[in-house]
């Protein structure tokens, strides 16, 4: 029952750094999860992390996949609720009061200062996992070349880490 309640505990709080998306929380994810509860290592996080970009809707669905690993089912179930669902109603909420303050001068102001922060928080959460997931030389070559995949074409993103992951294993195996 206490890894429940940590659980809550824990995704709750992530889901209210979630500004600009769920890689803003990565910093705090891999803090809590890593290095203050220990319920994975950062390159499980990490893998988790990968996962979760190929599977439809929300890429941070692999909270579950924490919530799985410290409690079974219930413990993935709990993870999703409380990540997803303070966020989820904090954001109908705003939206329902935001339209009616649409000819307010300072809401331009506001939308800007969240803009700029959840950037930053992104660039966070980035760098927090790059530290993890760069570990040589060749690693941080397919780090630039996936980003310039993505930043020059329209490719899914399904097919880089597909790819990297091939490239990596079979890099693995001829040594």
């Amino acid at each position: 029952m206490k890894d429940l309640g940590d659980l809550a505990y824990v995704f709750g709080y992530l889901s209210l750094l979630t500004v600009g998306g769920g890689m803003a929380a990565f910093p705090a994810l891999k803090s809590l999860t890593v290095d203050v509860y220990h319920w994975v290592t950062f390159p499980e996080l990490l893998h988790f992390y990968s996962l979760g970009q190929l599977s439809p809707g929300p890429n941070m669905m692999m909270v579950s996949s924490i919530g799985m690993r410290v409690a079974g089912p219930l413990g993935a179930l709990v993870a999703l609720i409380c990540f997803l669902g303070p966020t989820a109603l904090g954001t109908f909420a705003v939206g329902r009061v935001w339209k009616r303050l649409e000819t307010w001068r300072w809401r331009t102001a506001v939308q800007q200062g969240l803009g700029s922060v959840s950037v930053g928080l992104v660039l966070a959460g980035a760098i927090t996992m790059a530290r993890g997931a760069v570990t040589d030389p060749f690693m941080g070559g397919i780090a630039v070349v996936v980003f310039v995949l993505l930043m020059r074409t329209k490719i899914n993103p399904a097919y880089p880490i597909l790819g990297s992951g091939a490239l990596a294993l079979a890099v693995f195996l001829l040594k």
